[in-house]
């Protein structure tokens, strides 16, 4: 069920449309090229929104905001929704400083203040807890990030938050896919819509459709103050980088099989697939008279 208004167009509407732009708009350049690729970010992400159900009206989501160009994007078009009133739901800003070194720690609390954003700044030292249970030399990202969104799960509660809203996007999506389908054993990836373990928090990423290009292009033209995350040094061997270059190639030689890989992941035909759980081939035979010429 749509829960969003049925509005077909991306024009303002209500109280928030009087003042002509959300301020984290004012500054923005007014060339035809910025205004497609606003609107097409706009519009790939209400489709998310509205394909997974995302909506409830009037409820409090947590948008986590790490001071990448991915999340800055996504905290940026909610508001941009909800100032056009197409997303009925309050947001809260979230940035969990985990004490990484050299962490600029004024940066996002001086952006939100500026831009009139609510918004919640949490230290926790995962840094230290990451850097004391790996040896020197390993990749951090993955017991960080668990570390993390632990603390989101635990603000979202603290604050009312129904939704822990992340910044993903189509690649990291992919990204995901593979390193599963490669390293996993097994077909997964990154759900737009995720229910945590605890049953009490939605995860919902809004970005799933769109090109981490595009969210590049806007957060350059929205000149958005980057925080690299590349603080604690553990950023380069990744095996998801392997699986960007690969990807990255193949789009350069067949270009839009990204989108048709994103597609694939909404078209699964689980009896064209080897997974006894999900279909019955032990109840499977053949029936007289059955035409089966277009079912391989």
């Amino acid at each position: 069920m749509n829960m969003l208004p049925d509005v077909k167009t991306l024009e303002p509407t209500g109280e928030d449309a009087e003042g002509g732009f959300h301020p984290l708009f004012r500054d923005v350049p007014s060339s035809v090229e910025f205004n497609k690729l606003r609107k097409r970010l706009l519009r790939l992400t209400r489709q998310a929104i509205e394909d997974f159900a995302m909506v409830k009206p009037g409820e409090r989501w947590l948008v986590a905001l790490s001071g990448g160009k991915d999340s800055y994007g996504l905290l940026a078009l909610l508001l941009d929704l909800k100032w056009r009133g197409l997303l009925p739901v309050e947001l809260l800003a979230c940035n969990l400083d985990q004490g990484q070194p050299n962490f600029p720690k004024h940066i996002l609390p001086d952006y939100l203040n500026a831009n009139g954003i609510a918004h919640r700044i949490e230290y926790q030292d995962t840094y230290s807890v990451v850097t004391d249970k790996l040896p020197e030399g390993s990749t951090y990202c993955s017991l960080c990030s668990r570390l993390r969104r632990g603390h989101l799960y635990r603000i979202a509660r603290e604050e009312g938050c129904s939704a822990l809203v992340l910044g993903h996007h189509r690649e990291d999506i992919l990204e995901t896919f593979f390193m599963n389908l490669f390293h996993g054993g097994r077909l997964a990836a990154m759900p737009p819509k995720l229910l945590n373990d605890e049953g009490d928090v939605v995860v919902l990423r809004p970005l799933a459709y769109c090109a981490e290009a595009d969210l590049e292009k806007f957060a350059n033209a929205m000149k958005f103050p980057i925080i690299p995350c590349d603080l604690c040094g553990s950023q380069e061997g990744l095996q998801r980088n392997a699986m960007k270059a690969m990807l990255d190639d193949i789009e350069k030689r067949m270009p839009g099989r990204k989108d048709t890989m994103i597609r694939a992941m909404t078209n699964v035909r689980p009896s064209h697939l080897m997974d006894r759980k999900l279909f019955d081939f032990a109840a499977l035979g053949a029936s007289p008279g059955q035409d089966t010429s277009d079912d391989i």
